[in-house]
């Protein structure tokens, strides 16, 4: 393998880090090529080592490496072989240019790093068979660890607020001489996200690739909660907590019985702010609505839910997977309807475009508030 093919397999490999929610940034890919320029290259283990030594800085780094260090290249059963070839996954099917002959290593590499690039951004509508399970490792490895919020409980630190308290407390431990100066801080807690999923009829196409990424979330964040809208209501954060995603889709099908029905957004939005929305599972969170906006009910019913739902929340993002294609317009009424009260609008149509909604949810800033009264 040369060393521009092993630069850009691991610079790919660090960029996947970054997306997933790890501090991989440029200076740490760079000891990781220099680790392994002192290692060997095509040993999976050393390659799992040296990146999980240079690119995670927290505990709860290792967890988001090794899903995606697994899905990234080619997954074994347990932990990392030794003098394993390292190799990105490619989709069954896919000729291997290289394949006989001499180099072919380094062919395979370039060739699969290539493949697994188009289905990063392959319309998961048109996905051939041979490429669904590829697709769904990539689904697999996408995490946030944002957005916070800053909570009104404190916790002692070095700078902040003055801790008269604290202060006189450790005055009067000493008897009563000097003490150090004791301050707090206000704590920084995740903030909620509320994932609302259209299962209907219209978004049969892309339900799975928005469950999956549902999963995702989920499994890696306790404070997301994911619902289902079609002809009802449904919350489904239970089932989609399963250790797999296969395990959740089969307890979501279980669980779910409008799949591939009707859409009644209006509706089910005041069904889900009369019923949670008061009692904090919407005020102050981040909401995700993925649709593609198609109202069987009254639009005059879904721009007051929406209204109403943006003075609740902290974001409303929407994710329509059909903003993705080329000449779209926001042209159904219940897409008019919505979009005012919006405060990012996505396409969601593939895993490149399912990254970048995990990025938009993990930062955090917020909008000029309007009063919170529902």
């Amino acid at each position: 393998m040369t060393t521009v093919a092993l630069e850009e397999v691991m610079v790919g490999f660090g960029e996947a880090l970054r997306r997933a929610g790890v501090g991989a940034h440029p200076d740490r890919v760079r000891s990781f090529l220099e680790a392994l320029t002192r290692l060997d290259a095509l040993s999976r283990q050393d390659v799992y080592w040296a990146g999980r030594l240079t690119c995670c800085s927290r505990a709860e780094d290792i967890a988001v490496y090794d899903r995606v260090f697994k899905a990234y290249f080619r997954p074994d059963d347990g932990v990392p072989q030794s003098r394993a070839r390292v190799e990105v996954e490619r989709g069954v099917g896919v000729e291997d240019p290289g394949a006989g002959e001499e180099g072919s290593e380094e062919a395979a590499v370039t060739s699969t790093a290539s493949v697994r690039e188009v289905l990063r951004h392959k319309d998961v509508a048109r996905l051939e068979e041979h490429e669904r399970a590829a697709v769904h490792r990539l689904v697999a490895a996408i995490s946030t660890d944002g957005p916070h919020r800053v909570s009104r409980r404190t916790a002692p630190a070095r700078r902040g607020r003055l801790d008269r308290r604290g202060t006189t407390a450790a005055m009067l431990r000493a008897g009563g001489e000097p003490a150090r100066l004791r301050h707090r801080r206000r704590t920084v807690t995740p903030r909620r996200v509320v994932l609302v999923l259209d299962v209907s009829g219209s978004m049969k196409a892309y339900a799975d690739a928005f469950l999956r990424f549902g999963h995702a979330l989920a499994r890696t964040r306790p404070h997301t909660e994911v619902l289902t809208v079609g002809t009802r209501l449904t919350r489904v954060t239970s089932a989609l907590r399963q250790p797999t995603a296969d395990a959740a889709l089969a307890a979501f099908a279980a669980t779910v019985p409008d799949w591939s029905g009707g859409t009644r957004l209006g509706d089910n939005l005041r069904q889900l702010l009369t019923t949670w929305g008061q009692r904090g599972l919407v005020r102050g969170a981040v909401v995700v609505i993925a649709s593609d906006g198609w109202e069987r009910g009254d639009t005059t019913e879904l721009r007051e839910q929406m209204e109403r739902l943006h003075r609740l929340a902290h974001r409303v993002i929407w994710v329509n997977p059909h903003k993705g294609k080329e000449g779209y317009a926001p042209a159904t009424a219940g897409m008019q309807a919505a979009l005012p009260s919006v405060d990012e609008f996505l396409a969601g149509h593939s895993v490149a475009t399912l990254e970048e909604l995990a990025r938009v949810i993990a930062t955090d800033h917020s909008r000029q508030r309007e009063p919170s009264h529902a």
